[in-house]
């Protein structure tokens, strides 16, 4: 088997599953892009096996703590643990993620199940180019007849219908690890003025209004997003104000008009990928929470979340307290938002934790 030996640094010697370029000692064997290799320390020590992608910053993403073929026999064995853990896990049978890349032993590797239809999506080269042996394990295990083909499809959370466009919709088809967060947010509307902002196809927004909220506006710049929310508002006979247009650019005139607000979801998709632009998305956040306080009413409700690795608890944490210094508000927090179970974190790869929110409410001023 071709391998790579690592430098004594390497993030993989402390428990991570990557390799990256820059921690590559020696290459041996010429392994193709896509192939199998074994990872060893400087002493000839197996590390495991990973994919090898020498394109790719991250050349290496390990798979097995030991000699392991990408084979049916593997990927059902995975797939078998991770439906496994989930149910131990009482998560809902019918909507879930199934496979979480690195944290489910399957890195590149993202499968959400929506009742009885499959969406897979691939990140890594090895794993694409191994799709059908994986389309057919996932057959074998979870009996998915409809895997990537399926176009709609209709499920419910908190009581509210949703319609989805698998193939059209963003990621998989729906944000799969919010559907816990928008009932819990719904129990602070009733009677409240209600704006979801970057609503996507409306969870927040028609949770809200079917627990009773007296005004909902949900805003969103995509058009279709906006085409699917409709739709799903008609479908649950719900009444929602969906409004069309650029958040921060709402946010700005609406706050100038003088709007007030008792709930505002701010759910935003991740401004950062990499390290390097966390300056700028912090600026980003930094604004959406001082408009956000600035219209919040005195005893207002702030339902904010990040969807982005980079933005860690304390980056977060620093950001909303440096814009309610900025608004002259003040905030109790009564929750915190985390991954749902079937996206889990390893404690050893900091990478597969990307999701974080808190529940504000304003402390009136005396």
């Amino acid at each position: 088997m071709a391998g790579i030996v690592v430098r004594p640094r390497a993030r993989i010697l402390h428990g991570h599953d990557w390799v990256f370029s820059s921690e590559v000692l020696k290459v041996f064997g010429n392994p193709a892009d896509g192939d199998v290799i074994s990872i060893k320390d400087g002493r000839d020590r197996m590390l495991g096996s990973a994919i090898w992608n020498s394109k790719s910053q991250i050349v290496a993403r390990r798979f097995s703590h030991r000699r392991q073929d990408l084979d049916l026999d593997f990927f059902k064995r995975r797939i078998a643990q991770a439906a496994e853990y989930r149910e131990r896990r009482k998560v809902n049978p019918q909507l879930h993620r199934v496979v979480w890349s690195e944290s489910d032993g399957l890195p590149g590797v993202i499968l959400d199940r929506y009742g009885d239809q499959f969406v897979l999506q691939l990140t890594a080269l090895g794993m694409d180019q191994r799709k059908e042996i994986l389309v057919d394990a996932i057959g074998e295990v979870l009996e998915g007849r409809n895997i990537i083909e399926a176009r709609e499809t209709e499920f419910e959370i908190g009581g509210v219908k949703f319609s989805i466009d698998l193939l059209r919709a963003q990621k998989t088809g729906f944000y799969l690890d919010q559907i816990s967060h928008s009932p819990v947010v719904a129990e602070f509307a009733r009677g409240r003025r209600v704006l979801d902002c970057f609503s996507n196809e409306g969870a927040f927004a028609l949770n809200c209004a079917r627990a009773g909220a007296s005004e909902v506006i949900g805003l969103e710049m995509q058009a279709s997003a906006i085409a699917a929310a409709r739709e799903n508002a008609k479908r649950n006979q719900l009444a929602v104000r969906w409004v069309e247009q650029d958040v921060f650019v709402y946010l700005r005139a609406a706050e100038k008009a003088g709007a007030e607000f008792d709930l505002i979801v701010l759910d935003p998709p991740s401004f950062t990928k990499t390290k390097s632009g966390v300056r700028d998305a912090v600026r980003g956040y930094r604004e959406l929470h001082l408009r956000a306080f600035k219209m919040l009413s005195r005893d207002g409700i702030l339902a904010t979340f990040s969807c982005s690795h980079h933005i860690s608890d304390a980056i977060l944490s620093e950001t909303i307290s440096a814009a309610l210094v900025d608004a002259r508000r003040s905030a109790r927090r009564l929750r915190r938002f985390g991954q749902a179970l079937d996206h889990p974190v390893l404690l050893t790869m900091p990478e597969t934790e990307y999701f974080r929110g808190v529940l504000l409410e304003m402390k009136p001023s005396i």
